[in-house]
Parts: C-alpha cells; sequence; structure tokens
C-alpha cells in the first residue's frame, strides 16, 4: 500500500486539530453514527481546557489507495523538544495559517524547524471563513517568511489551499467549491513523497515516549530500515554510539484511526510504536544486534528556566492531598522527565525533600504542577527563576532573551512599550497589524517577561495578544524591578473572619475571604507599602449584652483577589513559596517562623553590607 507520512504545524489556535477532526471523519476512519468527541486528538484535559496541544499525537486514515500517517505537533515554543523529533520522522508538512492573523511566533518557530531539515511544506490558509480573512495580504507575509528562515527554490514554489476546517472544506482557490477535504487529500498524495526506506537490518529512532499502565515504556518513531516483529531482539545505541540496552520487543503497535494497534510485523517507512525495552529513552536508536552506528539525532535545547519543587510543610499539609511524601513526588517528577526530554530533574542542593526542574518556560512548569495538582499530589513551589550560562571564552554571565511579539490596540501601544522597557526589553519593529491595530516586537531577558502576561492584560483591557519565542542566549542585561509592595501575613492558625478582615482591609486587597483557613506566615494579601505586615484576622468581634452580634452581618467585604496557579508563580518573591493542593493555591512565606525569619533576613543584610 502507498504511504505518506506528513506533520501538521501551525500556530497555538490556529485550527490544527480541528482540521484533524474534519480528515478523520471524512475519510471514513469514523462510522457514520460513532460519537467522537471535538478536537479528538486532545486527549488530555488540561488540552481540552486550554484549547492548546501539549502532547504530539500520531493518527493514520486512509484515501483511496494510500495510507497517511498525521502527527499533530504542538504548537507552543514551551513544548518544542517534542517538535523537533517529530519532525525528523515525517517527510512533509502542512503549515496551517489563520487567513485574518497571519504567519505568528509559533508558525516561525516550527516552520524554521521544518525548512532546516529539508521538508517542502504544503500551505492551507484556514478560517478563510472570517468575516476579517485577508487571505491575499496572508499569503505574501507567509512568502516573506519562508524567504526570511532561508528557504530554497523548491521550498519557496509551495502550494496553496485555502478552506474552512471548522466547516469542514478546502479548496485550490479562496472562491472555488465549498464541499469536502478532497483538494486537500489528492494534494497531500500528490505533493508528497512516499517515505525513503534505506538498505539493511531493523532500524529506529525513538521520536516520542510515554509511560502506558499495561505496557511500561512506550517507544514511537519511524521505522528507517528492515522489519519489526514482536518477541525480536533489540538493542538500544544512545546518541554518542554506546549500547543503553538489549531486550526484546513484546509488542507491536501501528496506528490506526485514533488507535493503536498490535500487528505482526511492520515494514520500514511506517511509523510505530514498540514496548518491551525498560530503559531506552528518547533520541536512542533501537535497532537490530548486528547494527553498530546509531541514526543521527537532533540535540535538544537546553532548559531555560528552572523551578524549586518541594514537600508541603504548612500546617495544613495532608488534609486536601493525599501524595504528599518526598518519594512520592520525586518519581512522579521522574516519571514525567522520562517521557519529557525538555525536562531536567536534579536533587536540590540547598534543602532537603526538594528537587530542582529546568525546563523550556513558565507554561510548560505551570502544566506540569496543574497535572499534579489534579493527580493528588501536594507541593510547594518556589518562583521561576532563568538558567544562566557563563561564555567559555570571555567568562562572562549570559541569560535566555526571547523574542517577544505583542498585538493591541493602538491606544495601549504607549503602555505596554513603557511596561516592557522597564522590565529590559529592547522594542526591535512596530507596524500596523490590522485596523486600529499595532504589532510590536521586542527582545526581552526571559526573567523580565515572568508574570508579566496578566499584567498586559489588564493594562490593555484585555485587547494584546503577546507571543514568544526563544531567540539566544546574550550578555546579562542587568537588575531588574521586583515587586514593590510588601505581603500582609497571618499571625496566627484558624479561620479567617469577616469582622477582623473588614477592620485590615484598609492595610491592602486581600487574597482571602471569610472562612478561609490561614495559618502563621501564609500571605494574606497584598501591603500598600513596601514592607511585610503581620495580622490577626481570625479576631471574631467581642460579644456583650450591650451590642446584638446580628450587626456582623452589615459587614461589607470588598471581593478578595483571585490567585490562578499562573498568576500565583509570578506574584511570590525569592523568599515565598506557592503551596499547591487539589483544592487551593495558597502563598506563603518560605519560613513560617516570625523570630526564625527576622535572624534569616538580618544575617542576610549583614553578609551583603560586608
Amino acid at each position: 500500500m502507498n504511504l505518506r507520512n506528513i506533520a501538521i504545524i501551525a500556530h497555538v489556535d490556529h485550527g490544527k486539530t480541528t482540521l484533524i477532526d474534519r480528515l478523520l471523519s471524512q475519510s471514513g476512519s469514523f462510522r457514520e453514527n460513532q460519537k467522537v468527541a471535538e478536537r479528538a486528538m486532545d486527549s488530555n484535559d488540561l488540552e481540552r481546557e486550554r484549547g492548546i496541544t501539549i502532547l504530539a499525537k500520531v493518527t493514520s486514515l486512509n484515501w483511496k489507495e494510500t495510507r497517511i500517517n498525521i502527527v499533530d505537533t504542538p504548537g507552543h515554543a514551551d513544548f518544542g523538544g517534542e517538535v523537533e523529533r517529530i519532525l525528523n520522522m515525517v517527510d512533509g508538512a502542512v503549515l496551517l495559517v489563520d487567513a485574518a492573523e497571519g504567519p505568528m511566533p509559533q508558525t516561525k518557530f516550527v516552520l524554521q524547524k521544518a525548512l532546516k531539515i529539508g521538508l517542502r511544506p504544503i500551505v492551507c490558509i484556514n478560517k478563510i471563513d472570517r468575516p476579517d480573512e485577508r487571505h491575499n495580504e496572508v499569503v505574501n507575509e507567509v512568502f516573506d517568511l519562508f524567504a526570511n528562515l532561508d528557504a530554497n527554490e523548491e521550498q519557496l514554489d509551495f502550494p496553496i489551499i485555502y478552506g474552512s476546517a471548522k466547516q469542514g472544506w478546502m479548496s485550490d482557490s479562496p472562491t472555488g467549491s465549498q464541499e469536502n477535504m478532497a483538494p486537500l487529500f489528492d494534494l497531500i498524495v500528490r505533493h508528497f513523497n512516499p517515505p525513503v526506506v534505506e538498505e539493511g537490518p531493523f532500524r529506529m529512532l525513538v521520536t516520542t515516549i510515554e509511560a502506558n499502565p499495561f505496557l511500561g515504556r512506550v517507544l514511537t518513531g519511524r521505522v528507517r530500515s528492515g522489519s519489526i516483529k514482536a518477541n525480536q531482539s533489540v538493542k538500544a545505541l544512545s546518541r554518542d554510539g554506546k549500547i543503553a540496552e538489549q531486550g526484546r520487543i513484546s509488542k507491536v503497535l501501528a496506528f490506526r484511526g485514533l488507535e493503536r494497534l498490535p500487528v505482526d510485523e511492520a515494514e520500514a517507512g511506517d511509523i510505530i510504536a514498540i514496548s518491551g525495552l525498560t530503559t531506552a529513552t528518547v533520541a536512542d536508536t533501537i535497532c537490530d544486534p548486528a547494527v553498530t552506528e546509531p541514526i543521527y539525532a537532533q540535540p535538544i535545547d537546553p532548559p531555560t528556566l528552572t523551578m524549586t519543587f518541594r514537600i508541603n510543610d504548612g500546617p495544613l499539609a495532608g488534609k486536601e492531598g493525599d501524595k504528599v511524601q518526598s518519594r512520592v513526588i520525586r518519581d512522579r517528577l521522574l516519571r514525567e522527565a522520562e517521557g519529557n526530554v525538555a525536562l531536567k530533574v536534579t536533587p536540590s542542593v540547598n534543602e532537603t525533600d526538594a528537587f530542582e526542574v529546568a525546563g523550556r518556560g513558565e507554561l510548560q512548569l505551570g502544566i506540569l504542577i496543574e497535572t499534579m495538582r489534579r493527580e493528588g499530589f501536594e507541593l510547594t513551589v518556589g518562583r521561576p527563576r532563568v538558567v544562566f550560562r557563563t561564555d567559555e571564552e570571555t567568562g562572562e554571565k549570559l541569560e535566555p532573551v526571547e523574542e517577544v511579539i505583542v498585538d493591541v490596540d493602538e491606544e495601549y501601544t504607549g503602555v505596554v512599550v513603557q511596561k516592557l522597557s522597564e522590565r529590559r526589553a529592547e522594542m526591535r519593529d512596530m507596524r500596523p497589524s490590522g485596523v486600529g491595530r499595532q504589532r510590536i516586537v521586542f527582545h526581552a531577558p526571559t526573567r523580565g517577561l515572568i508574570g508579566y502576561q496578566s499584567e498586559l492584560l489588564s493594562d490593555t483591557r484585555g485587547t494584546a495578544i503577546m507571543n514568544r519565542l526563544f531567540h539566544a542566549y546574550a550578555p546579562y542585561f542587568g537588575e531588574i524591578p521586583g515587586r514593590h509592595t510588601g505581603a500582609l501575613l497571618s499571625n496566627s492558625d484558624g479561620d479567617a473572619v469577616a469582622y477582623a478582615i473588614f477592620n485590615l482591609q484598609d492595610r491592602g486587597p486581600m487574597f482571602i475571604e471569610h472562612g478561609t483557613k490561614v495559618y502563621a506566615g501564609m500571605i494574606i494579601g497584598e501591603h500598600t507599602r513596601g514592607n511585610d505586615l503581620e495580622l490577626n484576622v481570625i479576631k471574631g468581634k467581642k460579644l456583650t449584652n450591650v451590642r446584638a452580634s446580628g450587626k456582623d452581618e452589615a459587614v461589607v467585604l470588598t471581593p478578595p483577589i483571585k490567585m490562578s496557579l499562573e498568576k500565583a508563580l509570578a506574584y511570590v518573591g525569592e523568599d515565598e513559596l506557592v503551596e499547591v493542593t487539589p483544592k487551593s493555591i495558597r502563598l506563603r512565606k518560605a519560613i513560617l517562623d516570625p523570630n526564625e525569619r527576622k535572624r534569616v533576613s538580618r544575617q542576610k543584610e549583614a553578609e551583603s553590607a560586608a
């Protein structure tokens, strides 16, 4: 049977997963009456909630005499570790671009990787049904992007197809027939070549990995040469050619529709998953025992952010979650790092029962914390910190810098430029991007962007869209001003009382409400001044026979500031932690005891003075 291996690449929210839904249903992969979830490829709860693809997935469909393996890739640069490897197992890519928004930073990020390995993409202009679509300008922008990314002559001569994945049609022209996806299927079969099969015994480069409760480690990749059967002896070679493991394949799984089905044998060119090995990982070559040379594997981009994950040692520990021990947290983090090579987990050198988790960005680390929280874990995490490097030649301190693109209404451009300049960003470009909107490009240190997203939304009344992309390591940008307000702290354990909160509201905005459980050292609000202030929020009104207790009902509280996980991680200072449990997100001081806190603070002052 004819075979095509393709990836669908796009910026977040340009319709990639919806397009795959339509291709599956129109190719007959689902029965007429089969109930399939919308965005079938987004299997993870967080993917559905946030409308983004986090994990790369493979599906397969038949069109006429051809089987097409489709890989749905993440569009977020935080999950770039996935993207680089996926593109190495396909022979073509469909670049999906929104007909109104045009190419965006992550389009650039994924396309750059695709062009570099020689793929010749098809450009699909999606959402042509939008009232603000501007397909002619978008096609020109895509061409300019290809040229800027050093595409060769063949790559620049890309075919274009137009349509609406949501409405289920594609056509060779913007005003063509709006019937079905057949024009896209035909173009894929016509434009992309069948996979190149190399001579020799079985070899496969591991592209993605997952831990399956029934099968153990499941390794996915494309068979480069030879064939593989269940129970066959193989070995795993690491990138440098050393033998990582020897063993037998217990199952060979092929992708059919949305399912993985066991097959007797898989041939070269097909994308398959295998189980049976215990230590082989991503970028390893699984091969016949006779093979000595590994397949070249792309080195993985280094992590740029790190966070400390530690046990929850607060007074409320173990009340809301059932996974609280450091051993359980460590095992879960190591399991995550096994399947996600962009993460690095190391024991903390400063404290016991703590681990340093380094990754590609706030989003990636935030999603890991949210996933663990939903699994019943309780933990405390510190503020994200950037991973610095030292220039080997000059000894200069280097830090990660990102390209930031902000699309914003013209009236708010001033505040965006001002705020980002304060965070040491350098403006590179500013141009109109549609009626009454501007597109501003900055190079900003990652340090300065931590927590900026929520500030940007409040500064621009929710109208701005910010996209970020790792640019390079560059010399240290200098000090960036931190939070200029102190914290309001609880000085005792108990339940917060409306009467006490009401009397303390003038000290600053509160994060808690009546009935919230608090403890000494927990952050309950933001002080309007620069220092920390300890308060008693559990002190109720003293009742006598003169005043009626019913008067308490008249207390009117200002609504508290609700802290989401992302907001909390960006808000906490160096000496503070975010306590995460299945039911709550609390802010607290790292050292809960006030006397110990003062002693450590005096010690630091003495050290800095010396």
